[in-house]
């Protein structure tokens, strides 16, 4: 049985359509899926984040322990700062993606909740003699993002903008209406954007303040169906579906994700190698395709009648106003411009190879 929202009520309320995502159920939409997403393109959306799991590690050996794990580089984080970075095997695939925020005594992972216990299993295979001590307080908060170019207007007016984090992944504890709550600046939808953590006892109090303001500029409800437009847009691969254990890091166009400087971690010798050699022989890349149909996943990306990749998602784009798909395609095939064929028998679609992302981002978003 599909784990509930944690705003399952208010989903209700409003109207909303629900559906089971990787086993959790959550908004599909609250009727209007193209009100839904233009109200993130041209004012503020309000979207459910129920779905990511929090972890605090603390301790001593916090730092050394992460350090030695993680693809990216933790030393330079003080508190307020964060990082992405992904969990990879030996072989350098990908476990499992992840934020990293930076506290005076912790540091926060916020991972999707579907891969928590993979990746718990992870730390604590490697966490023998580190004096170090995991806490998972997923179940005692919940998140919501507003995202949206007037998203930081609607925040000022209950949160002074100075206390605002700046950079993409900073972050700062504040108070609305008595309430302790954690502000990430985070966007996956090419807009500005803010995640908020609020204890689980005021979810349904704080996410009303935000769609109840008062003001034009209030937060509308957005589902799953738009959420998936705004994403694939801004050319941002999802765990579990553009990224999985099979991929390696370097392929799926998460490089932000990766220090080369850091020295020895898990995975490390694997994407020094590849480093080393100057590519991979296929990446994470972006088609426009021609007529109205979008392509389903696994749908086979063809030149001259040869397999050089697979699509790993797909919608409409209301922006481009065409089909577009994320995908793996071989790297002699990669040069934006060149002209594809994806099949899905009996389905045959022209395609063109685009740069990501697909709809630039609006100035200082915060794209992570």
């Amino acid at each position: 049985m599909a784990i509930e929202s944690k705003f399952i009520d208010l989903h209700r309320s409003n109207g909303a359509v629900l559906a089971d995502y990787s086993g959790w159920l959550l908004a599909q939409h609250f009727g209007n899926p193209p009100a839904e997403y233009h109200a993130v393109r041209s004012a503020v959306g309000l979207l459910d984040r129920s779905n990511r799991a929090l972890l605090a590690l603390t301790g001593a050996d916090r730092l050394s322990f992460l350090q030695g794990l993680i693809s990216n580089d933790l030393r330079p984080l003080t508190s307020g700062q964060g990082l992405y970075g992904a969990f990879l095997t030996q072989q350098g695939k990908v476990l499992g993606d992840c934020r990293v925020l930076c506290t005076n005594d912790s540091f926060i992972l916020d991972i999707w909740e579907p891969i928590k216990q993979k990746l718990l299993d992870h730390l604590n295979r490697y966490l023998v003699a580190d004096e170090v001590e995991i806490d998972d307080f997923t179940d005692r908060h919940a998140t919501f993002s507003l995202q949206g170019p007037h998203s930081e207007a609607l925040l000022e007016t209950f949160v002074a903008k100075d206390r605002h984090p700046q950079n993409p992944l900073s972050h700062s504890t504040v108070f609305i209406a008595g309430v302790e709550i954690r502000i990430v600046r985070y966007s996956d939808t090419g807009e500005h954007g803010f995640d908020l953590t609020v204890p689980i006892t005021e979810v349904e109090n704080i996410a009303r303040r935000f769609t109840e303001a008062g003001l034009t500029d209030s937060a509308r409800w957005v589902g799953e169906d738009a959420r998936e437009l705004l994403r694939i847009e801004a050319g941002i691969p999802l765990y579990g579906v553009d990224v999985t254990e099979d991929n390696l890091i370097l392929e799926t166009g998460l490089n932000h994700a990766v220090s080369f400087n850091k020295g020895c971690y898990l995975g490390q010798e694997v994407v020094e190698r590849i480093r080393s050699r100057g590519h991979v022989n296929k990446n994470l890349s972006g088609l426009v395709i021609e007529g109205e149909k979008t392509a389903a996943a696994g749908s086979r990306i063809l030149s001259a009648d040869k397999e050089i990749g697979r699509v790993t998602s797909s919608v409409y784009s209301p922006a481009l106003r065409s089909p577009i798909a994320l995908g793996y395609i071989h790297r002699d095939f990669q040069s934006p411009g060149t002209r594809l064929v994806v099949r899905h028998d009996p389905e045959v679609m022209n395609a063109t190879v685009t740069q990501l992302p697909f709809r630039e981002p609006s100035a200082n978003a915060g794209v992570s």
